[in-house]
């Protein structure tokens, strides 16, 4: 077994790290204080292809693997969580499902901008009364002749209110077999008539994107724009979702990552008892687990995403990656404040920023419960057959 990367996984990795390094992270402290979004990062990261980066030159992409995406997303989220998120969702929401599911003419419509990081596209599952059931939702679709008319709600949507926003594919309804409802993809361009865009939400962390509702009331869009096979959706959504935990992990652990940098670049100038805190076993022991965890997180991810460049389901891997990395986000994030001290619980550091953007991982793309009731189920499955 092979735990080395390739030299065009390296390059890749080491190319965003300096990106990172030198026009994210300097940024990072005004974005998150003014919540502006990153519009010349944006442009900038779709210059590099990180937009295009893990797909097929024969859809317009760069024909880098999935390992290599996580690696991009665990730089950019080392610098700053916002700007990750931010090229997560369009990626991982926005542009996968018209890769794997869409019509040549759909790509062709709208897939070149979306992949030059020059529009954004977003992906609407959530509503207001269903969050971990995704099956739950209550939008629908009633056809009208070679229309489809779309009602309902969609909550804490990644991408659908910027300026550079095209449009969304949402989860809906579109008919019924006994009392399984048939759910759909529908992509809905903006400025569609009845499609509303909310004002942002005020949120705990991830200050620099952009997360809205959406509202469709009488939205009526051509049957041409279904995405994938009228009734496929929660299948395809699953898919998706599988790949996008594999996503959010490595951007838990870039967060991660960079709770332990600045406490490294901290303790040996912090002096406490007349020596560096660095020299005291508490802090070390903190050190080390941190590190311990991360490594173990990194590693998870790094196993999923080669499943996903086998051509094999995640599965059960990306939920145990997921789980993990986000609750090692939130771990190191809290013993960050912790050896900062008072410092930490001042916003002048970054590791208060770290502290509250860390929570989301938790909660965003399946919480970490549902991955626990994925995993328990794959384990017991598993037994059973063994039985």
């Amino acid at each position: 077994m092979d735990f080395e990367l390739t030299a065009e996984q390296r390059a890749v990795r080491d190319l965003c790290r300096e990106f990172a390094r030198e026009e994210i992270a300097p940024r990072a402290a005004h974005l998150d204080r003014s919540e502006e979004f990153p519009y010349e990062l944006v442009a900038a990261m779709g210059r590099l292809g990180l937009f295009a980066l893990p797909f097929a030159p024969e859809v317009g992409g760069a024909g880098g693997d999935f390992i290599s995406y996580c690696l991009a997303l665990e730089e950019v989220a080392r610098a700053d969580a916002a700007c990750a998120i931010t090229l997560e969702a369009a990626v991982s929401l926005g542009i996968t499902p018209m890769v794997l599911y869409a019509t040549p003419e759909q790509r062709g419509r709208w897939l070149p901008a979306l992949l030059a990081g020059e529009r954004l596209w977003a992906y609407g599952l959530t509503e207001p009364g269903s969050g971990s059931d995704a099956a739950g939702l209550e939008s629908r679709a009633e056809p009208d002749g070679e229309e489809l008319v779309i009602t309902g709600r969609k909550a804490f949507i990644t991408n659908a209110g910027t300026e550079i926003s095209a449009g969304v594919t949402v989860a809906v309804i579109t008919g019924w077999e006994g009392s399984r409802k048939r759910i759909s993809l529908l992509a809905v361009e903006r400025g569609t008539p009845g499609y509303t865009v909310g004002p942002r939400y005020r949120k705990l962390g991830w200050h620099a994107s952009d997360t809205r509702e959406l509202a469709f009331e009488s939205c009526r869009v051509p049957r041409a724009n279904l995405i994938g096979t009228e009734g496929r959706g929660l299948e395809q959504f699953l898919h998706i979702l599988e790949w996008g935990r594999v996503a959010i992990a490595a951007l838990s652990v870039g967060l991660a990552q960079a709770c332990l940098d600045q406490c490294l670049r901290y303790v040996p100038e912090r002096r406490q008892f007349g020596v560096p805190i660095a020299r005291f076993q508490a802090t070390q022991f903190k050190l080390a687990d941190m590190a311990t965890q991360i490594e173990a997180a990194r590693l998870l991810t790094w196993r999923a995403a080669a499943l996903v460049d086998a051509g094999k389901p995640p599965g059960v891997h990306a939920s145990m990656a997921k789980l993990h990395a986000s609750e090692v986000a939130t771990a190191c994030a809290n013993q960050a404040v912790q050896i900062h001290g008072g410092a930490g619980f001042i916003e002048d550091l970054p590791v208060a920023r770290y502290y509250r953007d860390a929570k989301v991982g938790e909660i965003g793309e399946g919480t970490s419960e549902v991955q626990r009731i994925l995993i328990a189920r794959a384990l017991l499955g598993a037994a059973v057959e063994e039985s």
